[in-house]
């Protein structure tokens, strides 16, 4: 399922193989509570609280998810991300994840020299405007590369305009635009409404299980 968790964050995100067209970016401000579905059962919750002070974006992300098969404990998954932003480029980002047991902290900062991430106490040097799986801002959609907040790794990806559909958002029925993003291990499928806002995320896990986002 590690494919599955990406900020998360996760998730940031991306010139493409085959290029989105370039989209406007909304007031990427807000809260956005999503719950998080195996296949059709409830495994948790990700929040999203994006707020704006003097032209500098906080970005705070919290995700539980606890799946259990015949009342046994079969996986637990903890990520927690702080991230700051200004003009769409990542200033600081402080990343914690325990996935099953195995934790990771990722900590990354601009520098003189570039945005330098630092993952077990390994220092790794990268371009000094880049972008997570930033889900929240569309302009992520542009990207070649990300930073996976919960690995530390910069990752090429791929990102595909799939086109129009009805999707339903609270129980109502939503004109939506739907993007495939792929990258080695990723799969995932996002969809926008025709304002720009973020509504909906689903990805695809080791033996086919669906991991789906829906709002609250």
């Amino acid at each position: 399922m590690k494919n599955a968790y990406l900020t998360l964050g996760v998730i940031i995100l991306f010139s493409l193989a085959s290029p989105a067209k370039a989209i406007e970016q909304p007031e990427a401000t807000g809260l956005w509570d999503f719950d998080v579905y195996l296949n059709d059962k409830k495994v948790g919750t990700h929040k999203f609280n994006v707020s704006d002070s003097d032209g500098v974006r906080q970005v705070i992300s919290e995700a539980s998810f606890h799946y259990k098969f015949l009342f046994i404990s079969a996986y637990r998954y903890e990520h927690s991300a702080e991230e700051h932003w200004a003009n769409d480029c990542l200033v600081e980002v402080d990343a914690s994840t325990n996935a099953n047991g195995k934790r990771t902290q990722v900590y990354g900062e601009q520098s003189s020299g570039g945005f330098i991430v630092d993952k077990d106490d390994k220092l790794t040097e990268l371009p000094d405007c880049i972008m997570t799986f930033a889900y929240w801002n569309p302009e992520f959609l542009e990207q070649p590369r990300l930073l996976n907040p919960q690995t530390g790794d910069y990752v090429t990806v791929r990102v595909d305009k799939i086109g129009e559909e009805i999707l339903e958002v609270r129980g109502k029925a939503v004109t939506a635009t739907r993007f495939k993003l792929s990258a080695d291990e990723i799969d995932l499928t996002l969809w926008y409404s025709l304002d720009k806002e973020w509504l909906g995320l689903e990805s695809i896990a080791k033996g086919g299980h669906i991991i789906r986002y829906e709002l609250s």
